[in-house]
């Protein structure tokens, strides 16, 4: 099953190289957004995203995420230098991951979420703060 990635960062630089990372593990893109109205528009083909806090119109992240998963399914995953601000969860998000990132992270974030997704057994990244359900 191809699952689509929808990156929410507002740093080009970043969400390209976070596309490059989502393309060699065999998904595609489904859009990038650097803020809520991008991320709302681009939300209907995604079926992950990977959402930074800080955006292009302020610290939307926690809110976009919520939005992301209760109004459209999406697993969620916060990469983020701030983890500090979604610490005690976001409803319906899987958990977050402090940025600079790894790639083997985003891998391992790419597997859970998809796993998550599809009910499938998928190992919790050594790096990844897990919410509670």
């Amino acid at each position: 099953m191809d699952q689509k990635v929808l990156i929410v960062e507002d740093e080009m630089l970043i969400a390209l190289d976070l596309e490059d990372m989502v393309e060699s593990n065999g998904m595609s893109v489904a859009g990038i957004a650097n803020d809520m109205v991008h991320a709302m528009a681009a939300a209907p083909f995604a079926d992950i995203a990977l959402v930074d806090v800080n955006l292009s119109d302020g610290a939307t992240g926690p809110e976009i995420g919520r939005m992301l998963a209760e109004k459209f399914g999406i697993a969620v995953i916060f990469m983020t230098a701030n983890p500090e601000m979604v610490a005690e969860g976001v409803a319906g998000t899987l958990g977050v991951v402090r940025k600079p990132v790894a790639p083997r992270v985003v891998e391992q974030s790419l597997k859970y979420a998809v796993g998550r997704r599809t009910g499938q057994l998928a190992a919790v990244p050594s790096d990844m703060q897990v919410f509670a359900a």
